[in-house]
């Protein structure tokens, strides 16, 4: 961008060429700024949904991040950052760790930083947080709505979180979250699918069950 008295200059040489007033002329000749880019959108989750559980916004956390040396850090590391400095939620620091690295091109929508390709679902459903938590724990009620699914719980805290192995080997991350008295949500991260086209498939799946499971518990 020219200095003030160039772009002075120039901007009265295009008026006499013109006829265009000051102003006009001006607003051709400066570069406008470019847009603030959209980091919810690129990250896939809201800024109201990620401040709710965070207390800041996407704008917040890119600035703390990036100047935490946040694009040099691996996956693990950067998940370690973020819920030791910030004291966020197990399933709240994988999100706002995979929303920042969405956010900066370290991942595509859906991908692993190692490449491999992972599939995340939640839903909410009006029933209370240790009936949600016992249609996953108690092997009976989980065939009602995952039938002919083999899987093995590796860990859990009750009413809180589960960590499962798929019989592929793949592992599943669960979080159980209260939403009132009458009222709970289920997280989950299916990871480490080879393609992309398995995630696809996985997420299908996933979004199926999850709606069995609603229309189950409601009955």
């Amino acid at each position: 961008m020219p200095k003030q008295k160039d772009l002075k200059r120039v901007v009265r040489a295009r008026m006499q060429k013109t006829g265009e007033s000051y102003t006009t002329a001006r607003l051709h000749l400066v570069p406008k700024p470019a847009p603030a880019p959209d980091y919810a959108a690129l990250a896939r989750l809201s800024d109201e949904s990620v401040k709710k559980a965070t207390g800041c916004e996407w704008s917040k956390w890119v600035f703390v991040l990036d100047k935490a040396g946040g694009k040099e850090m691996s996956h693990p590391e950067l998940v370690a950052h973020i819920r030791e400095k910030y004291k966020t939620s197990g399933w709240w620091t994988q999100m706002v760790a995979v929303g920042y690295e969405r956010i900066r091109g370290l991942r595509a929508h859906g991908q692993q930083r190692s490449g491999e390709w992972s599939v995340t679902k939640s839903k909410t459903i009006v029933v209370p947080l240790a009936k949600l938590y016992a249609a996953f724990s108690n092997a009976r009620q989980r065939a009602k709505w995952l039938p002919g699914v083999k899987l093995t719980i590796r860990t859990a805290t009750v009413n809180k979180s589960m960590r499962i192995r798929w019989d592929d080997g793949s592992p599943v991350d669960i979080g159980f979250y209260a939403r009132g008295e009458a009222k709970s949500q289920v997280a989950l991260e299916h990871r480490k699918h080879a393609t992309k086209a398995d995630a696809d498939r996985m997420r299908t799946f996933w979004s199926e069950r999850l709606e069995a499971l609603a229309a189950m518990l409601k009955k």
